[in-house]
C-alpha cells in the first residue's frame, strides 16, 4: 500500500516517488496516531496546529453523527441552516467587537483570497482602484493559492519558484528577523510611498508559521495598527494558524489588544475535524463592499459547522487557558537550554508552540525516524525542529516529546 501510495500520490511539498516515505495511519485516539506497523507515536504537530482536542474525541463525534443524520451538506446559494446561523453567533461574539460580517471559506487559503478580495472590493467601490497591491512582512506565510502566495515570502518562502508569475507586492523587514524599531521604520517609510497603490497589509500576529517559525513582539501589531489607520490602508490579520488558543490567547491579536478589519481564521475552528475557514470583517466595509464576488461549492458546510460549534465550545468549557500555560511552562523548562548547544541557533516558546532552529538544516528522513522510534510524530523542515502540540496532552507525554527532539540534536 506505502508502494502505490509513494508512485502514485502527491504528499505535501513533495515529488512522485517522494524522496520522504509516509507512514501508514491505521487509527488515532487522544494524541496518539496508531502506525499499520504497530507502533503508537504522539502527534506533537496536531495535525499541522488543528486538532486542539486529540484525535476521535467522543464530543466532536457526537456532533458530527447528529448533523450526519440531518443533513451533511446543503448549498449555501439561496439556503441556510442553523449549524452556520450559530457558528456565525459564537464568532461575533469571541473575536473583537467591530468584527460583524462573516464569510465561510472551505479552507484557510481560501479565507486568505476572499480577504484579499475584500480589500479589493472594497476601495474600487470607494473608486480608488489604484490601491491593487498588499503590504507584509517577509519569513511570512499565507497559503498556496495564487494570491495568497502572493503575499508569502518571494524570495525565502516555499513559492519562489512562482515569483516571475505572481502579482508584485511590498514586502518590509519582519519584526522577528530585525530590530522592532526598525522595522516599524521600514513600514512607515513604505507606506508613506506607497499608500496610494495599496488596499491592505496583511499579517500573522505575533507568531509567524510556516514561514520560519518565527515569534515577535506585540508593539509591532500596536504599531501597524496605527500606520495602517494614518495612511489609510486596511489591517488584515491571518489566524488561521494562531487561532483558539495555540499563543496563549484565545486570538494572537489579544497580545496587542488590536482590531483588525478583517480577520481570517482556519485550522483549530474545526478542532481539525473538517477543512474548514471563515473571513469575517467589519459592517462598514461589508457595506462598501456590496456583492461580495466569491461563493464555493461547500460554503458553510454544515457537517463543518456543527463540529466547529462544538470544538469551539468545547473549548472555551475547558480550562484551556491553564492547559496551554503549563505546556509553555514545560516546554521552556525543557528546552530553552538547547541554546546552548553547538548544533543549535535559537530556541523559541510561545504558548503551545516550541521551535528549536538549528545551525544547519536537518536530514528529515533521519531525523523522522529517529523520532518515531523515540514514540514521537513531528515534521521538521529545513533546519527547523518544532512542535505544537494538542491541547489535551499530558505532561509525561510532553516531556516524551521533549526527550525526543533532545535525543536527535544530541545523536
Amino acid at each position: 500500500m506505502n508502494y502505490f501510495d509513494n508512485k502514485h500520490i502527491w504528499h505535501p511539498y513533495t515529488k512522485i516517488p517522494s524522496d520522504n516515505p509516509s507512514y501508514l495511519v491505521k487509527s488515532a485516539k487522544g494524541v496518539y496516531l496508531h502506525l499499520e506497523n504497530g507502533q503508537n507515536v504522539i502527534d506533537g504537530m496536531s495535525s499541522w496546529w488543528a486538532a486542539i482536542h486529540g484525535y476521535n474525541n467522543e464530543v466532536l463525534n457526537k456532533a458530527v453523527k447528529a448533523q450526519l443524520k440531518n443533513m451533511s451538506h446543503v448549498m449555501f446559494g439561496g439556503i441556510t441552516h442553523k449549524p452556520a446561523i450559530n457558528l456565525a453567533k459564537t464568532l461575533i461574539n469571541i473575536t473583537p467587537d467591530n468584527l460583524t460580517k462573516i464569510f465561510f471559506a472551505d479552507s484557510g487559503s481560501v479565507s486568505v483570497e476572499v480577504a484579499l478580495k475584500i480589500a479589493l472590493q472594497f476601495w474600487q467601490s470607494k473608486n480608488k482602484p489604484n490601491k491593487q497591491k498588499f503590504i507584509t512582512i517577509t519569513s511570512g506565510y499565507h497559503g498556496d493559492t495564487f494570491a495568497a502566495m502572493s503575499v508569502c515570502d518571494p524570495e525565502n518562502g516555499m513559492h519562489h519558484l512562482f515569483k516571475g508569475i505572481l502579482l508584485k507586492n511590498f514586502f518590509v523587514k519582519s519584526p522577528s528577523l530585525f530590530p522592532t524599531d526598525d522595522a516599524i521604520k521600514d513600514l512607515e517609510l513604505t507606506l508613506s510611498k506607497n499608500h496610494h497603490k495599496i488596499a491592505a497589509m496583511i499579517l500573522e500576529p505575533i507568531v509567524q508559521g510556516a514561514g520560519g517559525m518565527q515569534i515577535y513582539d506585540s508593539s509591532y501589531l500596536i504599531k501597524a495598527r496605527e500606520l495602517c489607520d494614518k495612511y489609510n490602508v486596511l489591517l488584515i490579520l491571518d489566524e488561521i494558524a494562531t487561532g483558539f488558543g495555540r499563543t496563549g490567547e484565545l486570538f494572537a491579536l489579544q497580545h496587542a489588544n488590536i482590531k483588525p478589519d478583517i480577520l481570517c481564521l482556519g485550522k483549530a475552528i474545526t478542532g481539525g475535524y473538517i477543512s474548514f475557514a471563515a473571513t469575517m470583517t467589519t459592517t462598514n466595509i461589508a457595506n462598501q463592499v456590496g456583492v461580495l464576488m466569491h461563493g464555493p461549492t461547500f460554503m458553510a458546510n454544515p457537517l463543518a459547522c456543527a463540529v466547529a460549534n462544538s470544538s469551539i465550545e468545547l473549548l472555551l468549557n475547558t480550562a484551556w487557558q491553564d492547559n496551554v500555560k503549563n505546556i509553555e511552562n514545560t516546554l521552556k523548562t525543557e528546552l530553552m537550554s538547547l541554546k546552548n548547544h553547538n548544533k543549535v541557533k535559537d530556541v523559541r516558546v510561545l504558548g503551545a508552540i516550541a521551535v528549536v532552529e538549528m545551525k544547519n538544516n536537518v536530514c528529515i528522513n533521519t531525523v523522522q525516524k529517529d523520532l518515531i522510534n523515540n514514540g514521537v510524530w513531528l515534521r521538521p523542515y529545513n533546519n527547523l525542529i518544532y512542535t505544537m502540540p494538542p491541547f489535551i496532552i499530558t505532561n509525561s507525554e510532553l516531556l516524551t516529546i521533549t526527550r525526543a527532539i533532545k535525543s536527535v540534536i544530541n545523536k
